[in-house]
């Protein structure tokens, strides 16, 4: 860390954002959606190849905000054309593989366009150069959508399986993404306001899982421990002041680490824990209809191992943060997956007992300062 970390004018998350966010949560929705049609390993892994996809731009656009603050009429109107892209490929997700392939991957090159374009032309002097540096392996990913999309499915899973290659090289190979200057309050917030949005997804979960069924004891007890659920991914997220020691922690580096920092915590930390939402929502789905009866193994894996991937998102972004203890998560994510048995029995007993390993989790950090 650096004894002398760059200040700059701060600002707080705007409505347009948050108006952003909402239309990006929808793609989170339709993946979930996706996932729960098709729990299969091939179902699974288009999936992941298309939430990397997304979730790459989704962050290129907090870096953009955080840099380009949407405070005019034509920088508003510009990131409306991308809310347009993101909607386009939010309503493609569930035949992606099918024949809206290329409509996913049209708006993913619109979405590309819009967040190149406003960045280098407003930027300023270090964010501006970084991205000159960085725009041309976002444009060669984003082609790569785009010509995958009118591939077979084969060729499409390659072709966007490269995209995503691509994207997780291009910071390492293009060094001068520490130019890029982060304001810490705002992109903590970004980041946390989508958060509390995607967990927001698993109350929904509840919802159309509930659909149609009669309001019964076996019904909201499944509900309440749904709830129960969601609120302790919410505590593990944000309990303990997490986001404003991030804050900190951000603030009291260097330009260059804070942009490291930003990539890696913020990044590619917030990939499996947004990913692991989307698993559990699967899971509370398929359970709240069947609560009395067993799932089937699919299910079992989306709640056990949902709540696994979330953790291991958890102890990245906390590691590379330095705040807070990690062991305790790791042991809580072993006992995540234990509970997938459970689930093979009874599904609401696998709630039931994810619900006790979070709350012993949560409790043993609160006694223990963690």
């Amino acid at each position: 860390m650096s004894a002398e970390p760059q200040q700059q004018e701060e600002y707080r998350v705007s409505t347009l954002e948050l108006f952003f966010d909402l239309v990006f949560v929808f793609t989170i929705t339709q993946l979930t959606r996706k996932l729960a049609d098709d729990t299969s390993p091939l179902g699974f892994g288009q999936v992941v190849i298309m939430l990397f996809v997304i979730l790459w731009m989704y962050f290129g656009y907090v870096w953009l905000t955080n840099s380009v603050p949407p405070n005019t009429t034509p920088r508003r109107l510009l990131l409306m054309v991308g809310m347009g892209g993101f909607l386009v490929i939010a309503l493609a997700i569930p035949n992606a593989f099918g024949a809206a392939g290329a409509a996913f991957g049209i708006g993913y090159l619109i979405v590309n366009l819009v967040h190149s374009g406003l960045f280098l032309a407003s930027g300023g002097p270090g964010s501006a150069t970084a991205m000159a540096r960085l725009a041309p392996f976002n444009l060669g990913s984003a082609c790569l959508v785009l010509v995958g999309g009118f591939l077979p499915p084969v060729g499409r899973a390659s072709a966007w399986t490269a995209a995503v290659v691509l994207m997780v090289v291009s910071p390492y190979v293009n060094r001068r993404h520490g130019e890029f200057r982060i304001r810490p309050v705002h992109f903590v917030e970004r980041h946390g306001l989508v958060v509390i949005i995607a967990i927001g997804e698993s109350i929904i979960a509840i919802g159309i899982g509930a659909a149609g069924l009669p309001l019964g004891v076996q019904l909201v007890v499944a509900a309440l421990l749904g709830l129960a659920l969601a609120y302790q991914l919410w505590w593990c997220h944000f309990g303990r002041d997490q986001d404003v020691r991030a804050e900190h922690a951000l603030t009291h580096m260097s330009q260059a680490e804070r942009s490291r920092a930003a990539l890696s915590a913020f990044g590619w930390a917030h990939a499996p824990i947004l990913l692991g939402f989307v698993v559990v929502c699967v899971g509370i789905k398929k359970t709240i209809g069947h609560a009395t009866e067993h799932l089937y193994l699919s299910g079992a894996l989306a709640l056990g191992g949902g709540a696994a991937i979330f953790l291991a998102g958890q102890v990245f972004f906390r590691h590379r943060m330095g705040i807070g203890t990690n062991r305790w998560r790791v042991i809580a994510a072993v006992l995540a997956l234990a509970t997938i048995p459970v689930g093979l029995w009874l599904a609401i007993a696998q709630v039931a007992a994810l619900v006790v390993v979070f709350g012993a989790l949560l409790a043993v950090e609160e006694k223990l300062g963690a």
